[in-house]
């Protein structure tokens, strides 16, 4: 029951503060660090075992670095090593000189300032992912810019974390044989990973998906990002780098959008409860008694960072605007800070007081990172237009079709799309169908079209076209529901198994749809009209009469579809129009005909 009161006051709290700060204009994240703050022992003292639940909430960064890896291709991530090595190396080594030199001068010895320095030069990945998907940046430049710099720093968390004990003061000489002990831990278990990967993943996730059981492919997503974060920890890794492994392992997969899609409701929650532990963790006692050391300290970290960004970014070639924008996002502390600083207070390289200290400074600065964001948003709207850059238009890995159902009718579309290099994302609920067409290397991935979270997943609030192919009819009408509910700007391209799937596509505003056979139909009844006789040119023309004729009443007959009565006297009504109208085109025709004089008909 305890646990049960302390879920409703976590969410009680998130329900009633999250909101006013969206409605603000300051985003989530700031709305649950406040949130944090308000329940925790600094404030209503609701909760008092901060680094339990912050543990724990941890789970959350861990889910957000899976689901990253999920979306960046191993042959992406290669072409962005520039820029993960070259930008975001020299922002950690210059940001972290400048603060280790400017924490001696404050009196702190060197080991304890180049802990503290690289520390501080680290950014929030949670943080700052979140707050740019909100604003929908994160395929603008600065966006990308700034995920490439993230991206180097989760890695160069891994020696600073292996670091850290060794330059503690029982390890003021560290081994050899130590160091070279550690570092073969690492590697083999980088390679083990990266072979499992591989080679064992995917035949599980194909065996789990045969079994239709959703809550079972969850499971298994979750055991995933579990077990390879507990084997990373094991040798002294990041929990959220090995998650990031495994996700980028599993990114040409074809159950990357199911895994996205099932995962993404757990990295929400558990993300929310990690920025309210952090505010829970603000140890306002402290603020109140060095107000004015804290906030120099808070406004000379994130000056610090934010100029050696902005120079970073202009030497990128950037605008103005872009590399403004890139040092407002990434000025302040990130939550790999919180555990170096708990790792370094452990060694003996710094005291309870300054690990507290540093951890405040590092939590305001995400907390007024939000703020900076919204003061540059209005001068900005206020003073300059931002500029266009090429680079800010959608990049071309993105795909405009999405094709649900990837059986004999969708291959045809994915056949003409992929012969035209139009790329599209492809899904299908069989995961031994998937499999299959994998084989013949058409890119499809397993999942059930007709869920919310998986369109999301395959980024349907990109894409211009549905084309809607599921042979199954409750599930097409499932499909077709959700997008034209959640996705109204995607033009849905339907596929009917016949006229009543067809009036029932029609009732959910889905006008350009193919009846599957029907065009075919008439292709062979165009090839029987030639066999009997009739000139090939004629039998076009009644076929093609025939097709409009049938595709008028097709929509004309749709508000009487639900009452079989009317259905069946408008039926027998075309089929006289039909009769009619091919008696009127024979007489016509009949007519246009006239005898030359050795009797041959002749057109007039």
């Amino acid at each position: 029951m305890e646990f049960l009161a302390q879920a409703a006051v976590f969410f009680g709290a998130a329900v009633i503060i999250v909101p006013i700060f969206r409605r603000l204009g300051l985003g989530a994240v700031l709305g649950y660090l406040a949130a944090g703050a308000m329940i925790g022992p600094f404030g209503l003292k609701l909760f008092t075992d901060v680094a339990t639940i912050m543990h724990t909430a941890e789970l959350g960064v861990v889910l957000l670095l899976f689901i990253i890896g999920l979306e960046l291709q191993p042959s992406r991530l290669w072409t962005m090593r520039a820029k993960v090595f070259g930008l975001g190396g020299a922002q950690v080594v210059l940001t972290g000189a400048a603060i280790t030199a400017a924490a001696m001068v404050f009196g702190l010895g060197f080991r304890t300032a180049i802990v503290a320095g690289i520390s501080l030069a680290f950014s929030s990945t949670a943080f700052v992912l979140q707050t740019l998907a909100e604003r929908g940046e994160l395929k603008d430049r600065h966006g990308r810019a700034a995920f490439a710099i993230l991206l180097f720093q989760d890695l160069a968390a891994i020696p600073m974390l292996a670091i850290v004990p060794l330059l503690g003061a029982g390890y003021a000489v560290a081994s050899v044989s130590s160091i070279v002990i550690s570092v073969t831990k690492i590697v083999a278990m980088l390679t083990a990973v990266v072979i499992g990967g591989n080679y064992l993943l995917r035949p599980v996730l194909r065996s789990v998906a045969k079994t239709r059981t959703p809550e079972l492919f969850t499971a298994t997503a979750l055991l995933i990002v579990a077990g390879t974060a507990l084997l990373m920890d094991s040798v002294g890794i990041s929990m959220a780098l090995g998650a990031f492994l495994a996700g980028v392992l599993l990114a040409n997969s074809e159950y990357r959008h199911e895994l996205e899609a099932d995962i993404e409701p757990f990295k929400g929650l558990l993300l929310g409860l990690f920025f309210m532990s952090v505010g829970m963790g603000l140890n306002l006692a402290l603020l109140r008694t060095q107000f004015g050391a804290i906030v120099l300290l808070v406004l000379g970290l994130m000056a610090l960072k934010a100029a050696v960004l902005f120079g970073l970014g202009k030497a990128q070639d950037m605008n103005t605007h872009s590399a403004k924008s890139l040092a407002m996002a990434l000025p302040q502390g990130g939550e790999f800070a919180f555990v170096i600083f708990t790792a370094a207070a452990a060694a003996g390289l710094m005291s309870n007081d300054l690990e507290q200290l540093l951890v405040l400074v590092v939590s305001l600065s995400m907390a007024g990172t939000p703020i900076l964001s919204l003061i540059n948003d209005l001068m900005t709207r206020g003073f300059v237009a931002p500029p266009s850059e090429p680079y800010n238009v959608a990049p071309p890995d993105e795909r405009p079709v999405i094709i649900a159902g990837f059986g004999r009718f969708g291959q045809i579309v994915g056949r003409v799309l992929a012969a035209k290099k139009i790329p599209f994302t492809a899904l299908d609920v069989s995961a031994e169908h998937v499999d299959f067409v994998r084989q013949f290397g058409a890119e499809i991935y397993y999942g059930d079209a007709s869920r919310l979270d998986l369109l999301r997943a395959a980024k349907a609030d990109k894409a211009k076209i549905l084309v809607l192919a599921v042979d199954d009819v409750e599930a097409s009408l499932r499909t077709a529901e959700s997008v034209r509910r959640h996705f109204p700007h995607i033009t849905v391209v339907a596929r009917a198994r016949n006229r009543q799937h067809a009036y029932r596509l029609m009732d959910l505003g889905v006008t350009l749809l193919r009846r599957e056979t029907f065009l075919s139909s008439l292709d062979v009844a165009r090839q029987v009209l030639i066999g009997l006789g009739m000139r090939p040119k004629d039998a076009e023309r009644t076929v093609r009469s025939f097709q409009a004729h049938d595709e008028k009443r097709l929509f004309e007959h749709h508000n009487y579809y639900t009452d079989q009565d009317k259905m069946k006297s408008l039926a027998k009504d075309s089929a006289k129009e039909l009769e009619e109208m091919f008696a009127r085109d024979a007489a016509e025709q009949a007519a246009s005909q006239i005898p030359d004089d050795d009797g041959r008909q002749q057109a007039a």
